[in-house]
């Protein structure tokens, strides 16, 4: 798998499974536009990756929230490149734990401030929506690309307490990577969803049960991510495909 003279947008790519991601593009040749609201740690990582030498990184700061700040991210990246081949969609996060919600003040669903569900929404919802409607004018023009959506096995299972994650990202594992899929097929436009079970990306995601017995490591979810980017993964759209070491086909006890 190489990526050379590909050019992908990778949000929430100052940390995290983003970051990997963009890592994972520059060693592999490609050019990488990087988007991100931390400033300062952003500029941090884009250096490392130009100090390696292989692919191109540049930053740009953009909330996901922000229509606006969406298409100037698109417009960097063909100005710069010339092209979007790949839009990753990684920025994103459960509400509650992101805006440090004290679950002593706000113990159940309904009495957690509404705004922290609305930036959950916008989030991983909106965010990845925006996008793709931004860099889709970009990709029916050059008649070619791949939107990444990232999901979560929390999609399928549900969370009684952060229903902002579980809500958005079932969004995007069926009705946003379907709809697009079937957009931008006559354009030859793929859609995938990755979505993981518990990785290793938090200490706490490693007390959550898989068959396996363990979490992923994280760069067994971004080597599924290549691979679906790459010319090898090329007959596969409009699927979300789910890797989490068979949670989500564990028996229950209720």
């Amino acid at each position: 798998m190489e990526f050379k003279n590909k050019t992908v947008i990778s949000t929430g790519a100052a940390s995290g499974m983003g970051l990997l991601f963009a890592q994972n593009i520059a060693r592999l040749g490609g050019n990488v536009v990087m988007c991100d609201v931390n400033e300062k740690v952003l500029n941090e990582k884009v250096d490392e990756i130009n100090k390696e030498g292989n692919g191109k990184a540049i930053g740009v700061i953009c909330d996901v929230r922000d229509y606006e700040n969406v298409c100037k991210a698109r417009d960097i990246a063909v100005e710069t490149f010339g092209s979007i081949d790949i839009l990753a969609n990684f920025a994103g996060g459960t509400a509650v734990r992101m805006r440090k919600v004290d679950k002593n003040a706000y113990p159940e669903f309904p009495d957690v401030p509404i705004d922290v569900y609305d930036w959950g929404i916008d989030v991983n919802l909106k965010g990845p929506f925006y996008f793709a409607h931004a860099v889709l004018k970009q990709m029916r023009e050059q008649k070619s690309g791949l939107i990444l959506n990232f999901g979560s096995v929390t999609g399928a299972e549900g969370d009684e307490y952060g229903m902002d994650y579980p809500t958005s990202k079932a969004a995007l594992m069926f009705g946003l990577t379907k709809s697009i899929a079937q957009f931008g097929a006559k354009y030859n436009i793929r859609c995938v969803c990755i979505s993981p079970g518990p990785v290793l990306t938090r200490e706490a995601m490693g007390k959550m049960k898989t068959m396996l017995g363990r979490a992923a490591q994280p760069q067994e979810i971004i080597d599924l991510c290549l691979y679906v980017a790459s010319d090898k993964g090329e007959f596969i759209t409009g699927e979300n495909i789910m890797i989490d070491g068979g949670r989500s086909v564990m028996r229950r006890e209720f």
